[in-house]
């Protein structure tokens, strides 16, 4: 999708691969089109309805774990060339003669597939029950997210459509990958700028000679790397003026080469004093091979009365003669590719189309006026009515929907409480406990928070005893037989038995807990500090060695002897019979195990053999 050629590619060593926090508190536009078409794997998985079943997850990734203030971006009406192009890609992928694809009629835009437009209102009903803002566009998506990401209204695009560059963004995030501890890759305009020396009408200009989502054949005999080298010969404010005097066939522009800075045109006496320089067979250089036998060359440093040395192989002099003429050789070389481009160009009609270059300049792409700006909120979840939603669509437990929710409440509520500490309910069942540890996730840190249910007020009748209590959490986190993919994974609370009372534990951001809960943040450091130090002194500290008895042993106490008394036997008692018996026993000993720290191998042998 968008610029042909592989146009990613071209501009993959100029990506920046972003930490954990790169969007937090940021505002970011994300086009809808592009996270519905990548639900292939969750329908793979056997997952009911997975458009809703993504949006859904990497919302709330996005909005809780990434900290991000997502605005997201729905198509409007597509454009006649974009329906044409539409109809073209799908013959083409069929098989089928292009020469009998029916044509959309000038300014009369088709209408979308008819799927694809159900599962894009039902993912906008998805967002709105969220509180997410969502803003339609008047043709493309990525239009309108260029667009916002131009006027400053977001910092960011999220987008596969690499049309989004050609729309004024200067910020594209192709993918994310929420389990990495650079989960985002970007593109910027400044970096493509510094490393290609592309600025936003260059790209316009490689997108109408290699071809785009509005005309998929481009220039014939045009590839990436020709328009890129052609379009780098020209400044952004002429490069557009030139394609359009191309293509009205201006006799100047296929006359005279490509002029450089540091290009010495030779004169007529310079040209004719070239052609009557002769150079040496022997060594190479200006001059006669005799002349050269009787002394050397100014260019060959040899001893005196000793001729030129012999050239090497695949020697090229350097004198200023021959310097020229490379010079000479290297811009007609130039000069003949140049004019194979601009053939190639000038045989194509109706180039360059005038309405896809308006189409990426203009900056009214949404159903807002300039000076107002667009209407961005976020708002809080409607819960009830999304629990309703989603267990009509998805099948889910309403204390499945709720669980899946909760990270998305907590980030909101945290938020709340460091602006205006005023509600201290999170869903109005838990409060803010204390920080259980410190967490390490992908290399970034978190804080577990414990939230406890809160007790019932002095007034209600009912009372909770530790056995509902667990219950009641119970329901909160709860497990499903449906599988989740890597790309919709969500921190899922989990239940904390401490001395008979339960708590939820919840990964927040450290920033986001400091602001909310500054005193149990530092309480919570202190008592980490004090468990260190006590950690240290405890390492550190010599053992005691053992205390004298105060008693000198002699030698014969000290070194026991291990010689067994033979056993006195009574009168008339068999000797033979006790030695037998000892022997007996002897051999049942040897049989047994002499302890756990025998090999594995050799306790079987004793056992079994």
């Amino acid at each position: 999708m968008g610029v042909g050629g592989k146009f990613w590619d071209l501009l993959k060593p100029y990506a920046r691969h972003e930490g954990f926090d790169f969007l937090r508190n940021k505002r970011v536009a994300v086009d809808l089109s592009f996270w519905i078409v990548q639900h292939e794997t969750a329908i793979k998985a056997r997952a009911r309805s997975p458009h809703l079943r993504l949006t859904f997850f990497r919302t709330i990734n996005l909005f809780s774990k990434f900290g991000a203030f997502p605005v997201f971006v729905v198509d409007g009406s597509p454009s006649h060339l974009k329906s044409q192009a539409r109809i073209a890609r799908f013959f083409r992928s069929s098989g089928i003669d292009s020469s009998s694809l029916p044509v959309a009629e000038d300014g009369i835009p088709a209408e979308r597939n008819s799927t694809f437009t159900k599962y894009v209102q039902e993912c906008v009903d998805l967002l709105e029950l969220l509180g997410i803002p969502v803003l339609k566009a008047k043709g493309e998506a990525e239009a309108l997210c260029g667009q916002l990401n131009l006027e400053g209204d977001v910092d960011a695009c999220i987008t596969s459509d690499s049309d989004a560059l050609l729309f004024g963004a200067k910020c594209v995030i192709k993918s994310f990958q929420s389990n990495s501890k650079e989960p985002f890759e970007c593109y910027y305009m400044s970096d493509i700028e510094a490393g290609l020396g592309l600025k936003r009408k260059h790209l316009i200009a490689i997108s109408l000679l290699v071809g785009n989502d509005h005309d998929l054949n481009g220039v014939q005999g045009i590839g990436l790397d020709t328009a890129l080298r052609f379009v780098q010969t020209f400044s952004e404010d002429e490069i557009l003026n030139r394609l359009r005097d191309i293509g009205n066939g201006e006799a100047s522009l296929f006359q005279g080469g490509i002029q450089y800075v540091d290009d010495n045109v030779p004169s007529s006496d310079e040209s004719s004093l070239k052609t009557k320089l002769s150079h040496c067979s022997f060594c190479g250089h200006p001059g006669s091979k005799k002349a050269h036998f009787k002394s050397s060359c100014e260019y060959c440093i040899t001893n005196m009365g000793e001729g030129c040395m012999k050239k090497p192989e695949g020697f090229k002099c350097r004198c200023s003669s021959c310097d020229m003429d490379y010079k000479e050789k290297e811009q007609k070389k130039q000069e003949n590719w140049r004019l194979k481009v601009l053939n190639k160009i000038a045989l194509e009609l109706n180039f360059p189309n005038e309405e896809i270059i308006e189409m990426h300049l203009c900056n009214n792409h949404g159903y807002f006026s300039a000076n107002d700006g667009p209407c961005i909120s976020w708002e809080s979840p409607k819960t009830e009515m999304l629990v309703d939603f989603l267990a009509f669509h998805q099948h889910w437990e309403p204390s499945y929907i709720r669980q899946r929710m909760l990270p998305i409440l907590s980030t909101l509520f945290l938020r709340d409480m460091a602006k205006n500490p005023v509600n201290n309910l999170l869903y109005g069942q838990y409060e803010f406990d204390s920080i259980d540890r410190l967490k390490i996730r992908n290399g970034h840190k978190f804080y577990v928070v414990k939230w406890k249910r809160a007790a019932p007020s002095i007034n209600s009748v009912a009372f909770t005893t530790p056995q509902e209590e667990l219950v009641m959490l119970q329901d909160a986190v709860i497990e499903v037989d449906e599988p989740i993919s890597g790309l919709d994974e969500s921190d899922v609370p989990k239940i904390h038995n401490s001395d008979g009372c339960y708590f939820l534990l919840t990964d927040e951001n450290m920033e986001l807990v400091q602001a909310a809960f500054p005193e149990e943040v530092d309480r919570f450091l202190q008592e980490k500090e004090l468990k260190e130090l006590k950690r240290r002194k405890a390492s550190v500290m010599p053992e005691t060695p053992p205390k004298p008895t105060g008693v000198q042993l002699n030698i014969t106490e000290f070194y026991r002897s291990t010689k067994a008394k033979k056993p006195e036997t009574e009168s008339g008692e068999d000797l033979t019979h006790i030695s037998v018996g000892r022997n007996a026993e002897a051999g049942k000993e040897k049989r047994k195990p002499s302890g756990s720290n025998l090999p594995k191998s050799v306790r079987r042998r004793l056992l079994f053999d």
